[in-house]
C-alpha cells in the first residue's frame, strides 16, 4: 500500500544497493528527480533497467552507480550519444559496465510479461537480426499449436521500478495522462514501487480511459513538483530542449561531468534545491 513520503525517504527505505532498478517513462514524465537522490545516496551495482536510456541513466553511470544495463536503445534525444554509457562501455570509466541489448518490442513485451508474473515473453521477432548473436538471452520456442518458431525473452522484474506522474490523491492513488511508454507495467512488474508527482489532491477526476495506478500496487508516492525535467510533464510544463543540448559537451569531458554532479546533485539537498541551484545559474 501506497505511502506518501519525501523521495529522500522513499529511496532509503526501497531502493538498495545490488538491486535491479526500473527508472520508466517515455517522451514525458521522466523520472530525473529520483535519479538524482539515488546519486546523493551513493546506490552501487545497481542493474538499470530502461527501454531508451537517455540522460537520466548516463547520470547513474557516470556518478558509478551501475553496474549493467538492460535496454532497448541509448542516447541524448535530438543531440547525440550518451558520453558517460560510452565512456563506462568502451574504456571502463567510472567501471565497467555489462550491457544487454533488446529490441523495443522484446523489452516491451518482457514487461507485459514481468507484469503478467510470467517467466518469460514470447513475440514474432528477430527474423534476420544480429541481436541473438550478441545476447544469448534471447532464444526461440516452437509454438505448441502450429509449429511456428517464435522468439522468446526473459520477463523484465525489477526489484524496484521509479516513474513520474502528474497526480496522486491522498490515498496514493496515480493518475497518468499523456504519452504513455511502459510506465504501468513497469510499475507491475516490480516488487517495490515509487512514483513521484507533480501534485498531490484530494481527488484525481481521472478522465474516461486514463491510466490510474491504484495505491496498493504502489510502495511510496512522493511529491516532486517538476521532477521530470529536463523531460516535459503533460499539462504541467513543456521539455527544455536547451538543457539537452547543454548536456552534451558537459557529458563528455570526465572533470566536467564530476564537477556539474558535486555542485548539483551532491552539493544539493533535494530536487529543489537543485532546482533552485540550477535557475541561479542560468
Amino acid at each position: 500500500m501506497a505511502e506518501i513520503l519525501s523521495l529522500r525517504e522513499a529511496i532509503q527505505r526501497f531502493v538498495h544497493d545490488g538491486d535491479s532498478i526500473a527508472l520508466e517513462g517515455f517522451t514525458h514524465l521522466i523520472p530525473t528527480a529520483a535519479a538524482h537522490e539515488i546519486i546523493r545516496q551513493g546506490r552501487k551495482d545497481l542493474t538499470l533497467n530502461r527501454m531508451t536510456p537517455d540522460l537520466v541513466y548516463d547520470l547513474l553511470i557516470g556518478a558509478g552507480c551501475a553496474k549493467k544495463l538492460v535496454f532497448s536503445w541509448g542516447g541524448n534525444p535530438g543531440v547525440g550519444s550518451l558520453h558517460r554509457l560510452r565512456d563506462a562501455v568502451e574504456k571502463g570509466w567510472p567501471h565497467a559496465l555489462e550491457i544487454e541489448e533488446h529490441s523495443h518490442a522484446d523489452m516491451a513485451n518482457a514487461y507485459v510479461a514481468g507484469a503478467s508474473g510470467l517467466p518469460f515473453a514470447v513475440l514474432r521477432a528477430y527474423a534476420g537480426s544480429d541481436l541473438p548473436k550478441v545476447n544469448p538471452l534471447i532464444k526461440s520456442v516452437t509454438c505448441p499449436f502450429t509449429g511456428e518458431k517464435l522468439a522468446a525473452v526473459p520477463s523484465v522484474r525489477p526489484d524496484v521500478t521509479v516513474i513520474h506522474a502528474q497526480k496522486a490523491d491522498r490515498k496514493g492513488n496515480v493518475l497518468i495522462q499523456g504519452i504513455l511508454g511502459v510506465q504501468k507495467e513497469a510499475a507491475l512488474a516490480a516488487k517495490r514501487c515509487i512514483v513521484t508527482v507533480e501534485e498531490i489532491v484530494d481527488e484525481l477526476n481521472a478522465p474516461m480511459n486514463a491510466c490510474v495506478l491504484p495505491g496498493w500496487v504502489l510502495s511510496a508516492v512522493c511529491l516532486v513538483p517538476g521532477g521530470a525535467h529536463p523531460s516535459y510533464a503533460h499539462g504541467y510544463y513543456e521539455r527544455d530542449n536547451r538543457f539537452y543540448q547543454a548536456w552534451d559537451p558537459i557529458a563528455r569531458d570526465r572533470d566536467r561531468f564530476t564537477a556539474w554532479i558535486d555542485t548539483y546533485i551532491r552539493g544539493t539537498a533535494d530536487f529543489a534545491a537543485y532546482q533552485a541551484k540550477l535557475a541561479e545559474a542560468n
